[in-house]
């Protein structure tokens, strides 16, 4: 049978090019046998008469066919369904019958408790409102900005090096303009080769983690807290050390009693809108912990990752801007500046840190996704990022105001919180016995996702009084009925 005589149906709406849908129908007609090994095809002015196409884009098809192994070509003679097609029947090992299907279970001893921390990602139903943990609206990500680099980087004649392996440290370029903009920002005076650039903060925390804990060293960090830095901890064999937190952040007299008693080898902090309580750490007690640090010789996690977003007022300086010993390891990313599915993060230290640091990224991730980094580097560089911050900060300022007014109106006499003075959430504690987890169930019923509870403290039965209820992810509208759900659902228990 001719292929002029078979239909390659072509949908010139659809996200596929001509070109290819055109290749693949060819294809399917050779998988089916509707087109013999060693038959011709048309030429391409045929074809594209045939099918109403220019010439060029059935000569772009049939150069994808060739590619691929599909078609011969003979000079002077044509183009020939390929003798020799690349589709090959697989060969079974042995000719015994075997158990269909792939195994669900090891034949060797795996530990089901060897990695016993974190639960994973659970997808939530689309159809539900969330009032998730504290994320960005990413509907505002600058996204096409990031599209834009990226297409405009990747037809540079010299882009192809960047589809090779490259250095471990992150894109050279990302670092310098990370380094200037740290610096603008945060007072950071660092050089690129104080940065590694990393798959977001979590990959950060696992680096140092794995290069500074042996077996029963001494971490000492807030609960309620950030639990998945805690199992990153004690995945490396680190014992956890945990201390309050009040309204000025962590509790220092806590921590210099555990070091008068162990030898601590880190302190992890988040100073600007501590997870979960939203509190910020105080000028006076940064300086003691920068005091205490000195003294008993421990390094400080700062874990910064929403420095970028304040509403009240100027934010207080990260403590890495005045560490002059070199005590800090300054943590941060740009999931929360652009949307969580930006994995670009980054790690300040000093350099002889950074190498170890880039020796262990080898070993696991290699390196990051350069061009994406290329990107995000013009996108600093340009101001594009400073620009969406000022924008971003205006639109989610509003939107904690939004939320403290409808819940100051609807559920006064059932919660009480402390307005943010940034970041993406709201830290309320339910009154009257309310429980969270049975709010959270009730919500869930009529279509409202929220906190259960569960999540905010080192001991993961314990299902706290207290829930975050983000506000950056939901425009006005959806604010009004997602609290309006949420004291539909606190009524019910009353």
């Amino acid at each position: 049978m001719l292929l002029t005589e078979i239909l390659i149906p072509i949908d010139k709406t659809a996200q596929t090019p001509v070109y290819l849908q055109i290749a693949n129908g060819i294809i399917n007609q050779i998988r089916q046998g509707k087109l013999k090994p060693g038959s011709p095809l048309p030429g391409s002015r045929v074809l594209a008469q045939k099918l109403a196409i220019h010439r060029q884009t059935v000569v772009a098809a049939y150069d994808e066919l060739y590619a691929q192994s599909w078609v011969d070509v003979y000079p002077r003679r044509g183009i020939f369904v390929a003798k020799n097609l690349p589709d090959i029947k697989a060969r079974p090992l042995s000719e015994s019958p075997e158990p269909s299907g792939y195994s669900t279970k090891t034949y060797f001893d795996v530990d089901d408790n060897k990695i016993p921390f974190p639960q994973l990602f659970q997808p939530v139903n689309n159809a539900h409102l969330i009032f998730n943990d504290g994320f960005p609206d990413t509907r505002l990500a600058p996204i096409e900005l990031m599209v834009r680099e990226y297409r405009r980087f990747g037809n540079y004649h010299f882009t192809s090096k960047y589809w090779m392996y490259g250095s471990e440290y992150g894109s050279e370029n990302l670092r310098i303009e990370l380094a200037r903009f740290l610096g603008e920002t945060r007072g950071l005076q660092v050089n690129p080769e104080h940065i590694i650039i990393t798959k977001g903060s979590q990959m950060a925390i696992y680096l140092v983690a794995q290069i500074l804990l042996s077996k029963n060293d001494t971490v000492i960090a807030a609960d309620p807290g950030y639990p998945e830095a805690n199992h990153t901890f004690q995945q490396a064999g680190a014992q956890m050390a945990l201390v309050p937190v009040d309204d000025h952040g962590i509790d220092l007299e806590a921590v210099e009693t555990i070091c008068k008693k162990k030898k601590v080898k880190i302190v992890y902090v988040i100073p600007h809108h501590h997870r979960p309580t939203t509190v910020t750490l105080s000028s006076e007690r940064r300086m003691q912990l920068l005091e205490l640090a000195h003294k008993y010789r421990f390094a400080i996690i700062e874990d910064d990752y929403d420095y970028d977003f304040h509403y009240s007022s100027g934010p207080i300086l990260p403590l890495a801007s005045a560490d002059y010993y070199g005590s800090i390891i300054y943590i941060g990313s740009f999931c929360k500046t652009i949307a969580p599915g930006i994995r670009i993060g980054f790690m300040v230290a000093p350099p002889n840190l950074i190498v170890q640091a880039a020796r262990l990224r080898k070993l696991i991730d290699r390196q990051g996704e350069l061009l994406l980094e290329e990107a995000m580097a013009n996108l600093l560089k340009n101001g594009d990022i400073n620009r969406h911050l000022k924008k971003a900060n205006k639109t989610y300022h509003e939107r904690r105001d939004i939320l403290c007014k409808l819940l100051h109106e609807q559920l006064h006499e059932h919660i009480s919180f402390k307005i943010p003075d940034g970041g993406f959430a709201i830290w309320i504690n339910y009154l009257n016995g309310i429980k969270a987890n049975e709010v959270a169930e009730k919500a869930a019923a009529m279509g409202l996702s929220v906190g259960n509870g569960t999540g905010y403290f080192h001991d993961a039965t314990y299902i706290s009084p207290s829930v975050r209820l983000g506000f950056a992810a939901l425009t006005p509208k959806e604010l009004e009925t997602a609290t309006g759900m949420l004291t539909a659902a606190v009524k019910k228990l009353l």
